[in-house]
């Protein structure tokens, strides 16, 4: 019977996948981009409320920002360089661009 439940169990755990999918905070975090950016005071670079606000309202917002994560850029937000993010994969990217732009 033990060995019944453990089945079970494995198998459901397997079922579930590799992981839980992580939230847009953890990615923020994982990312490092919480070193430079809160949700709504300026560190080294903007508050994502700010970005949102910014961006509220353009169609293309979010293909725009995904890729300044990936490459990186200077001067919209002051002379501090945003460095470049390649090694983040462009579904995580999609996933906490999505979350700053929701701010209020």
């Amino acid at each position: 019977m033990k060995f019944a439940v453990l089945g079970l169990a494995l198998a459901a755990t397997l079922a579930a996948g590799p992981a839980a999918a992580q939230s847009a905070e953890d990615l923020l975090k994982k990312f490092g981009c919480t070193a430079c950016h809160a949700n709504d005071k300026k560190l080294v670079g903007p508050a994502y409320k700010e970005v949102a606000k910014k961006y509220a309202g353009q169609k293309d917002a979010e293909a725009n920002l995904a890729k300044k994560v990936k490459a990186g850029g200077s001067g919209v937000w002051g002379q501090v360089p945003m460095p470049p993010n390649p090694q983040v994969p462009d579904a995580d990217i999609a996933k906490m661009v999505q979350y700053v732009l929701s701010l209020k």
